[in-house]
C-alpha cells in the first residue's frame, strides 16, 4: 500500500509544479493557486505517509523521478516543452533506474 501511495503522491508533484509554472508566468488565478496548494499538500503528505514504512533514499528517488517524468510529459503534451524521441528515451531511463532501485531494496 505504501508504494501505491508513493506513486500517487509523486504524480501530484507534477500537478503542483505545473501549477507553479503557470503562477510564475503571471497567471495568478484561484484555480492555479488551488492546484498548487492541493498538489503540494497531497504530494508531500503522501511522501511523508509512505516514509513511515519505506526506506527514505529509495522512496525519495522514486518520488522525484516519477514526479519529474510526469511533469515533463505533462509539459510536452501541453506544448510548453518540446517533444522529441530523445527526451522520451531519457524519461524511460529515469523510470528504469527507479525500477532498479525498487528491485534492489
Amino acid at each position: 500500500m505504501a508504494w501505491l501511495v508513493l506513486v500517487v503522491s509523486a504524480l501530484f508533484e507534477a500537478v503542483w509544479v505545473n501549477a507553479l509554472d503557470r503562477i510564475a508566468d503571471g497567471a495568478h488565478t484561484i484555480s492555479n493557486w488551488s492546484a498548487f496548494v492541493a498538489g503540494t499538500v497531497i504530494s508531500v503528505g503522501g511522501l511523508a505517509w509512505a516514509l513511515r514504512t519505506l526506506p527514505v533514499g529509495t522512496s525519495y528517488a522514486v518520488w522525484v523521478g516519477i514526479g519529474a517524468s510526469a511533469a515533463v510529459i505533462w509539459a510536452m503534451m501541453a506544448g510548453t516543452e518540446p517533444f522529441s524521441i530523445v527526451r522520451i528515451l531519457l524519461i524511460v531511463g529515469i523510470v528504469a533506474c527507479m525500477i532498479g532501485l525498487k528491485l534492489t531494496t
